[in-house]
């Protein structure tokens, strides 16, 4: 396992009775790095999770967390390590800084490392105030607070935007951001993809407990990229002439659309090469792929 290397899982395997939970999952993550973990419900994210929480003891492989193996030396693995799998149970008549201390004292924690915590999620002005006045935003902020009161290197977050307004949702996007920015490494499990895109650096897809797909967000979308053409007569001859051309990799008709792999740049050349055997493109434009798009595909998710 390289330094660089925060998570590494070999063969992770996971079995409840008749169920495979996870099978068989290798991945890394690398320091610094926000690491979207992505799949449909069930497909064993936060099996996964548990695992490398050792909340859940594995059936067989392994997982190592900041270079120790987690079922061996638990304690060592994850001394640096906060997690957010569900919002702790803060007591509402407390105020953001006495829940905070109340967690910190129960880990034997130092009372010094609230106040970073809270400038971090930027609830300082709020700290003060009764947990039960804050709004949901304010909560999961102030839960984000409480992974980091040991001072993590590696941050774990499940479904950290559950339940939130859009405002609220940017502000803990915003704030992902900001503890990567500060040399965190973060691995996001999350199902709202569109947020995915915007914040991790590379992603790994579940299905069914496997890993159908893994690496860096802009590798993966450009196999959906391509060139979307309509044709302004029959397009049987425009698939036949499309499909003869070297550097095109593949052509399929979707309604009165022809999808065309093949880089965007090219487009001019296919215009003049359609134009030249008398087929006449009625529209042409870049085909831009989604993260939705591709985990729609790879899972066949619908």
């Amino acid at each position: 396992m390289s330094t660089e290397t925060v998570i590494c899982t070999e063969r992770l395997t996971k079995h409840y009775k008749r169920r495979i939970a996870v099978d068989n999952l290798s991945l890394e993550v690398r320091r610094g790095e926000v690491f979207g973990f992505l799949g449909p419900n069930g497909a064993g994210k936060t099996t996964t999770i548990l695992m490398l929480l050792n909340l859940v003891k594995p059936t067989s492989g392994r997982a190592l967390v900041l270079g120790h193996n987690v079922q061996q030396n638990p304690v060592t693995a994850l001394r640096r390590v906060g997690a957010m799998i569900e919002a702790p149970a803060f007591y509402p008549y407390l105020s953001g800084r006495d829940n905070l201390r109340v967690l910190a004292r129960a880990d034997g924690l130092s009372d010094a490392r609230i106040t970073p915590a809270l400038a971090a999620v930027e609830l300082e002005s709020r700290a003060r105030d009764r947990f039960g006045s804050y709004s949901q935003g304010m909560k999961q902020r102030l839960a984000i607070a409480a992974t980091l009161l040991a001072d993590p290197e590696l941050i774990i977050l499940d479904e950290p935007t559950n339940g939130l307004d859009p405002a609220g949702t940017v502000e803990i996007r915003a704030l992902i951001r900001s503890l990567a920015e500060g040399g965190r490494t973060i691995f996001l499990c999350s199902h709202l993809l569109h947020e995915v895109e915007q914040v991790c650096q590379r992603v790994a897809i579940l299905k069914e407990g496997r890993m159908v797909a893994e690496g860096r967000v802009e590798q993966l979308l450009r196999r959906g990229q391509g060139i979307q053409v309509r044709v302004a007569s029959e397009p049987t001859q425009a698939l036949a002439l499309l499909r003869a051309i070297p550097w095109v990799s593949a052509v399929e008709q979707c309604g009165d659309m022809l999808l065309i792999d093949a880089p965007n740049n090219r487009a001019p050349e296919i215009n003049a090469l359609l134009a030249h055997d008398g087929v006449l493109v009625a529209e042409m434009r870049a085909r831009e792929a989604s993260l939705e798009e591709f985990f729609l595909e790879v899972t066949g998710a619908s």
